[in-house]
């Protein structure tokens, strides 16, 4: 990854000026500013946050304290690469605070929406909008929280007529790309995919679906294969390949209540196997791993299921 430089603001204000204080947080938040200590914010080095820092320092001055902007290259004791994760884990947490939100909005209006629901709806689309604003190192959690937003959107939408069943040998031998970092939705639909559609399937991963027909995206947002109405990527799978084994079928119920948390099916056994794929993740395995460990544990639990 290259090196990069950064923006440093340092201030002090006179203790007294706790209202001055509270409105330079809420600025500083506003912008997206990681906090490194007590009064020392970056953010990237970037003319647009230049003028915000420099705006910033004229703030603290004129309230009577110091304020000091550097720009630098490195940071003593953190990497870029440590800095960039540090804000993206500032954003996670952004877009965790709004998913929670969304999850019970999706619930409470699932069966018949609430007369609040158009104006909370745009609440919601407003938060994450600005929460993308500031996410300015495309942290994975904006494609969970964004196909949670699709998912809340489709609640206002008539019910699509369900579609043909597609033919499996058109997609033999194919590329299938994926968001980085899979999970248990986008590992499951991959197990799927192989043992089902594609047994030749190569799996890529890349945070932007292709803009081209070939390779075939899969659980990112506005494409064929993800997230639809209710169901997970995995279902929608399941339903647009006709795909009726029983043993596949209840792995889409666990896998549903694993990554959707909305207690459909009561089916809570793959929630433990959700915890070890973002246990990989944080070891530091490569998606290709991850996707062979997923493989394995599917594999094994595909054969438990049909031995019942």
């Amino acid at each position: 990854m290259a090196n990069r430089s950064w923006l440093l603001l340092l201030y002090g204000l006179p203790t007294r000026h706790s209202a001055e204080r509270v409105s330079l947080w809420r600025r500083l938040k506003k912008f997206g500013a990681l906090q490194l200590k007590t009064s020392a914010y970056v953010l990237p080095d970037e003319p647009v946050h230049f003028e915000r820092f420099q705006w910033l320092a004229k703030q603290v001055r004129d309230g009577g304290g110091e304020a000091t902007l550097i720009r630098v290259s490195e940071i003593e004791g953190l990497a870029c690469e440590d800095v960039q994760r540090m804000f993206n884990d500032a954003r996670a947490e952004d877009y965790r605070n709004l998913m929670k939100s969304l999850t019970r909005f999706v619930e409470k209006n699932r069966k018949r929406r609430e007369d609040s629901f158009r104006g909370e709806l745009d609440r919601f689309t407003s938060r994450f909008n600005e929460i993308r604003g500031i996410d300015y190192f495309d942290s994975p959690a904006a494609h969970d929280a964004e196909m949670l937003l699709q998912r809340a959107e489709g609640l206002g939408r008539p019910r699509a007529a369900t579609a043909a069943p597609l033919d499996r040998k058109r997609f033999v031998g194919r590329a299938w790309l994926t968001r980085p970092r899979p999970e248990i939705d986008r590992v499951g639909s991959a197990w799927l995919i192989r043992k089902f559609i594609d047994p030749e399937a190569r799996f890529l991963f890349s945070a932007r679906p292709p803009g081209r027909s070939d390779p075939i995206p899969y659980d990112v947002s506005d494409v064929e294969f993800s997230h639809q109405g209710e169901d997970c990527t995995y279902e929608t799978m399941l339903k647009r390949f006709d795909i009726r084994d029983r043993a596949a079928r209840q792995i889409g119920e666990m896998i549903h209540d694993a990554d959707l948390e909305d207690g459909r099916f009561r089916r809570y056994e793959c929630i433990g196997l959700d915890r070890v794929f973002k246990g990989w993740a944080r070891l530091g395995l490569s998606d290709e791993q991850i996707l062979a460990k997923g493989f394995e544990c599917f594999d094994a639990l595909y054969a438990s299921l049909q031995s019942r």
